[in-house]
């Protein structure tokens, strides 16, 4: 999947994204953060870092306009800028990352270069799978998921005791007042695409593939006896 990285630029720069995101942007390094619609849904995940007077989003290149329109609907006033660069997005997992690559926080998935580096020949469906970490447009579905079933916590992409914003007070209730009772999760057996039942009613839909294993968003309540398509399919416990 291609990647767009967009400029936010401006005194107001960070003051504005604090409001908005779902996770601060660090002070060095990459963070994790996504953007939420006001009713708690998913509508864009992205790497964020700060570089001379800007800070940057690292964001699949399908939602960059998106992304670019909804953030400049809660400018206002403030004094910020949003625009796409051209600058080449490289990701790798090689032991011996480029000079200037920087770590990207979610588990297991390597580095990112932004300054030339070529990217590796990384399996990322295996990464992702192994280390259950979702993907924008396959199992994050923008206006649809809700960030905690999709693993967001785990994976720090959202922080509980920083202040509002966008989104916030749906998401704090899921955590705090409810359990969760759908969510992404990895599963084995007979993995191919589509819808899972058990009992004859739907448990969950599979999505990334590999080898024996995938993802899938599930009903947990349903998760014992399903079956895809191709046959038997169970909640993978390894790793």
């Amino acid at each position: 999947m291609t990647r767009t990285l967009l400029r936010v630029s401006g005194a107001d720069r960070t003051k504005f994204l604090h409001g908005l995101l779902t996770r601060d942007v660090p002070e060095t390094g990459l963070g994790y953060a996504a953007l939420l619609s006001p009713q708690g849904k998913y509508l864009a995940d992205f790497l964020t870092f700060r570089e001379d007077d800007a800070i940057f989003l690292d964001v699949a290149s399908d939602l960059a306009p998106g992304l670019v329109k909804r953030l400049s609907m809660y400018k206002l006033r403030a004094d910020v800028a949003i625009e796409p660069t051209d600058r080449p997005v490289a990701r790798g997992t090689g032991e011996e990352a480029p000079t200037g690559a920087m770590s990207d926080p979610r588990p297991g998935m390597g580095w990112r270069h932004y300054d030339g580096a070529a990217s590796d020949e990384t399996d990322w469906d295996a990464v992702r799978v192994e280390h259950l970490v979702p993907e924008t447009g396959i199992e994050l579905i923008p206006n649809e998921s809700y960030i905690l079933e999709m693993g967001f916590e785990r994976l720090g992409g959202v922080d509980f005791k920083k202040g509002c914003y966008v989104g916030q007070e749906v998401t704090a209730r899921m955590k705090h007042k409810t359990e969760l009772r759908k969510g992404l999760a990895r599963v084995t057996g007979a993995v191919v695409p589509g819808e899972i039942t058990s009992g004859g009613r739907p448990a969950g839909t599979i999505h990334t593939i590999s080898g024996d294993r995938a993802l899938a968003y599930l009903r947990f309540d349903r998760a014992d006896g399903m079956e895809s398509a191709a046959g038997a399919v169970s909640l993978d416990a390894s790793g």
